[in-house]
């Protein structure tokens, strides 16, 4: 099996701040939302700064010249529901043409395991630069799945985008796939005895979405 790509992390103080913000167990609901947009954009930064280039000649306001714009197909951006959903808003705001797709996944709270119910992606996947988004990669079950499915579509080098991570999240994907790059906000100490992030930031689709 070949080496794991070890984990990017944003070692940047403004992410650093709003990271502590969005881990405040007092941040309204409406600054979670805001701060994971503000971080998702961050996110989306580092995780496309190796996006091929192509040159362009343009005419510029005092001169010509050989300038570059993104090469190929445009991005996708791939939801895992209900929570990776939070993230895509900031995504699209420094990428407003990507494509979207989204993943549906159940886990089981006591085994784990981890289920799916649905799945809509943009049917000329090949070729396109995936980025899957999940705020957390606690167990790394829902996220090796997506990204398994991802690959079936005909993803090649999918990247995992998500604000938490753990050790035994990073572990479980560097088996499954070790070519997948994974950028996140933090390496988290462990998890609990229930598959929760510690320190974390609670559950972040309840937070995002009120229901907690």
């Amino acid at each position: 099996m070949s080496q794991a790509l070890p984990p990017i992390v944003l070692d940047h103080p403004l992410v650093r701040h709003k990271l502590t913000r969005l881990r405040d167990r007092n941040t309204s609901t409406a600054g979670f939302r805001r701060l994971t947009r503000e971080l998702s954009l961050l996110l989306a930064y580092e995780a496309t700064r190796n996006l091929s280039l192509a040159p362009r000649h343009i005419e510029a306001p005092s001169g010509s010249m050989e300038g570059e714009e993104l090469d190929g197909k445009k991005l996708c951006f791939v939801s895992i529901l209900r929570a990776g959903n939070g993230l895509l808003d900031g995504m699209l705001d420094l990428v407003p043409s990507a494509r979207v797709g989204h993943i549906g996944l159940r886990r089981d709270h006591e085994t784990l395991e981890v289920s799916e119910y649905y799945f809509n992606m943009p049917s000329d996947i090949p070729g396109r630069t995936c980025i899957v988004l999940d705020p957390m990669l606690a167990t790394g079950h829902s996220a090796a799945a997506a990204l398994t499915r991802v690959k079936a579509a005909g993803a090649t080098n999918p990247i995992f985008a998500c604000l938490l991570a753990v050790p035994e999240g990073i572990a479980h994907m560097a088996e499954l796939h070790p070519d997948v790059q994974i950028v996140t906000c933090s390496i988290d100490s462990h998890l609990d005895e229930h598959g929760y992030i510690v320190p974390g930031l609670g559950d972040a689709g309840d937070r995002l979405f009120g229901t907690r």
